[in-house]
């Protein structure tokens, strides 16, 4: 697998960035399935209350550390912000839960490194994925408020799992702490003009992960600030 990531990044440091909020269960797991295609693992640890930042480190990445839980968006800018300053020149961003599988990273990577694009975005609905409803219409809802905001269509704005090329990681800046970064990045895309590309993903969803999503109320919350800092802006 290993020959993967050096096949299709032969020049480039490749760091991946999975922000973890209270995953000691099932951090070590990502972190050891991720470092089979990147050359470093930074967690950024959310403020966790268990042994998160232990395990992930007892499992091979680098952790950084919030001293309080910040949310999704700002967790994710501190490991941006980390790998930026060890080198990366690409950035893989995942989440922690096991919701996505590592093995996709060579498929993200590759319109990256063949110069195609400046980020990509994965699409948990371009593959028959067993999605359970509720997530298709967050997603539906995610969707068309980005698209509102932004001006650009996304199949599957709201997907934790990104690859950023050189041009995005020297450039980006996110904002926004919470779920809302998401469609900020998004924006990012159309403010700078990045390429753009959009590559199938497998997901797995278990009754942890779908307990960890954002509830109807959450969901309902982070559209309403995404379209008021639109206003704002």
């Amino acid at each position: 697998m290993v020959v993967l990531r050096i096949f299709f990044c032969p020049k480039m440091r490749v760091f991946a960035v999975i922000p973890a909020y209270n995953e000691a269960k099932r951090i070590a797991s990502v972190v050891e399935h991720t470092c089979k295609f990147v050359d470093t693992v930074i967690v950024a640890d959310d403020g966790s209350s268990d042994a998160t930042a232990v395990v992930a480190e007892q499992a091979g990445a680098v952790v950084v550390r919030h001293a309080q839980n910040c949310g999704a968006g700002a967790a994710t800018m501190t490991g941006i912000d980390a790998a930026r300053s060890m080198g990366a020149e690409v950035i893989v961003t995942l989440d922690a839960d096991e919701q996505h599988d590592p093995r996709d990273i060579p498929s993200l990577l590759e319109p990256v490194v063949t110069g195609r694009a400046d980020i990509v975005f994965a699409n948990r609905f371009g593959q028959k994925n067993h999605i359970p409803f509720i997530r298709r219409f967050f997603n539906a809802v995610g969707n068309l408020v980005t698209f509102a905001t932004t001006g650009r269509w996304v199949n599957d704005s709201q997907c934790g799992f990104k690859v950023f090329g050189p041009r995005a990681v020297r450039e980006v800046m996110i904002r926004m702490s919470g779920y809302e970064f998401c469609t900020e990045l998004v924006r990012e895309t159309v403010q700078h003009q990045w390429r753009v590309a959009e590559v199938p993903i497998k997901v797995l969803y278990s009754q942890y992960t779908l307990a960890k999503g954002q509830s109807f109320a959450n969901g309902v919350k982070t559209a309403l600030r995404i379209l008021l800092r639109s206003f704002l802006r």
